[in-house]
């Protein structure tokens, strides 16, 4: 889909005229899509302007307002198209004040982003393994401890590029580690949905 065609798709879901398909149509809502750079032609210095990040301070209906970590403010439109992710696919009545968002979508005329994917929490962290509990596995991330629950159904591992599987008994302490989860707000807690691994 062009720039001009999915700018197109998501006036017209906001102005509420499209049966929305779904933002797997405009490309991947993966959490790992969230770090992705999806406009690499751009200056690394300018902000993307179809990307936003910050923390959830109000929801008026389909609308979050967002304050990014610059104290810029956002405002997101979720339309019944928009992919959310919060540890796993789930719908716009998870967001809730105080969470954190990472959104890509279309920049509108009025200057809300119509939001095509938002993740919420999503934290990328690079850490070491320092303990192995039944269902908790702790980390340390550049000197500050991290605590990642293991969400049965949910959390995965990946070991040396193979699929993501379910077993995570490869993980050793000692080991450096790629996770994405999602973060509980305010705390040094993540709920793991997947654990990169070298082993």
């Amino acid at each position: 889909m062009t720039d001009i065609d999915r700018r197109r798709f998501l006036n017209t879901a906001v102005l509420g005229g499209a049966t929305v398909v779904g933002a797997t149509a405009l490309g991947s809502v993966a959490p790992e899509a969230a770090f992705a750079d999806v406009q690499p032609d751009l200056d690394p210095s300018a902000p993307d302007p179809d990307f936003a990040e910050g923390r959830i301070t109000g929801i008026n209906g389909s609308m979050l307002l967002v304050t990014g970590s610059d104290k810029s403010l956002h405002r997101i439109y979720v339309t019944s198209g928009t992919s959310i992710w919060k540890l796993r696919p789930t719908g716009a009545d998870a967001a809730q004040v105080g969470d954190g968002l990472y959104a890509r979508g279309v920049l509108l005329d009025d200057g809300t982003l119509a939001a095509d994917a938002v993740w919420l929490n999503i934290v990328n962290l690079t850490v070491l393994i320092t303990s192995i509990g039944k269902d908790v596995i702790h980390f340390d991330h550049h000197g500050d401890r991290v605590v990642g629950h293991v969400v049965l159904g949910t959390t995965a591992a990946v070991y040396n590029s193979t699929p993501p599987v379910s077993d995570l008994t490869q993980l050793k302490v000692g080991y450096h580690a790629q996770v994405i989860g999602a973060w509980r707000p305010d705390t040094n807690e993540v709920d793991l949905a997947t654990v990169y691994s070298a082993a």
